[in-house]
């Protein structure tokens, strides 16, 4: 359907991404990993129907929540306006998948900042005491 200027209706990428707050170039990869479907002009511009803004804010939360755009691609068609999900063929599966990944790398940054509390401890300690004598009896001059 075209608007009275001859363009499809809709909105060009300049003012979608002002509209998101989205550079064109994030639209762009959405519309090549299959997030985004925009209309082409005859001239190649992109147009993107009113339903978009919404489309990138879902994609933006559902980024935001950890999901990788593979499995983002399976989720949104599943949502809806109100961020809620419909139970869609494979989707429960894919979001418990992605919240076992997100559990075992949380594990893994809690290993990490063990080791490193632990060596920022012992890099303070040894600060403190640069001779490694601690506790030593120590000639006053050596002071």
């Amino acid at each position: 359907m075209e608007g009275q200027d001859g363009r499809a209706d809709g909105v060009l990428i300049g003012e979608l991404a002002a509209r998101t707050e989205t550079s064109e170039r994030l639209l762009r990869y959405y519309e090549r990993v299959g997030l985004l479907r925009p209309e082409r002009e005859p001239n190649g511009y992109r147009v993107y129907d009113d339903g978009a803004v919404e489309t990138v804010a879902r994609v933006r939360a559902l980024l935001a929540a950890g999901l990788p755009t593979r499995v983002i691609r399976q989720v949104l068609p599943c949502t809806s306006a109100r961020s809620t999900v419909a139970p869609c063929p494979g989707v429960l599966d894919a979001l418990r998948a992605q919240l076992d990944a997100l559990d075992r790398r949380s594990a893994q940054i809690a290993t990490a900042r063990e080791l490193l509390r632990r060596t920022i401890t012992a890099t303070e300690t040894s600060l403190d005491d640069p001779g490694g004598r601690l506790g030593e009896r120590r000639d006053p001059a050596e002071i």
